[in-house]
């Protein structure tokens, strides 16, 4: 078993998510920008970026994005996609706790949950406060985490996916537990990647996410220098329900 995002992952992590629509999420963060930002944005600090699929098409759309992952294999696999795309954001490594730029930017993601691998109050706290730190006041935090309500409702279940790459066919099995005590749900992803009927690797990860509600995200944000603001579905609309699995929260930066 391998620590979270590791090589074999992340190098089927975007077959894997290839249907995700980052194009809609994209559109999303603009539209939420332009009902909340106070002024113009232009510069981006995109946290727990990835391999870059909201960093370089908001790129492509005109920002000046800085992302950070504290994933070497996901950063090689953005630089690489950007560079196909002809775009240049900037990628470095960093863990959302502790990020430090010594600059401030206009507005800050932390999109597809990367808020929920922080389990502890301290790393939600943490990270929260970096983020801070790289925004002036009445700037715009834009992220997204598991809805709580949905998550007790629904629950998790077994999934599989297959996934056809040219050569290679790719199966990844699903599966999850809750803690209700601890408030998160433990996931579980195994991975086998086949060349026609031959296994060319076989691996294995777990993930512990937090899932959130309103009131309590109202607090840590408060506490950290946010008010909360806005809170959607993934689809835009407004207040998710039971049945949300994902809820996009905007919290504007208050005076410390």
């Amino acid at each position: 078993m391998t620590t979270p995002f590791g090589a074999a992952y992340s190098g089927s992590y975007d077959a894997i998510y290839g249907e995700k629509d980052y194009a809609a999420e994209c559109s999303l963060i603009e539209e939420l920008l332009r009902t909340h930002a106070r002024g113009p944005v232009s510069s981006i600090l995109d946290l727990g970026c990835g391999t870059g699929n909201h960093a370089i098409p908001l790129t492509q759309r005109g920002y000046a994005v800085t992302g950070v992952d504290r994933s070497e294999a996901m950063l090689a696999l953005a630089r690489a996609k950007a560079e196909r795309a002809g775009v240049t954001p900037i990628f470095g490594t960093a863990d959302v706790r502790h990020v430090q730029l010594g600059r401030e930017f206009d507005a800050a993601l932390m999109m597809f949950a990367v808020l929920g691998y922080q389990i502890a109050n301290a790393d939600v706290l943490a990270t929260l406060r970096a983020v801070r730190a790289h925004l002036a006041e009445g700037s715009l935090f834009i992220f997204d985490v598991w809805h709580g309500p949905a998550v007790v409702r629904i629950g998790p279940s077994p999934r599989i996916k297959v996934i056809e790459t040219g050569d290679e066919t790719i199966l990844r099995a699903a599966d999850g537990t809750l803690n209700s005590a601890q408030q998160t749900c433990l996931v579980t992803y195994q991975l086998w990647r086949l060349r026609g009927s031959q296994l060319v690797d076989r691996s294995e990860e777990s993930h512990v996410m937090r899932y959130f509600f309103l009131p309590e995200l109202r607090l840590f944000l408060q506490v950290a220098g946010f008010e909360l603001v806005d809170v959607r579905t993934l689809e835009g609309a407004a207040a998710p329900t039971e049945d949300d699995w994902n809820m996009v929260c905007v919290a504007r930066a208050i005076r410390a």
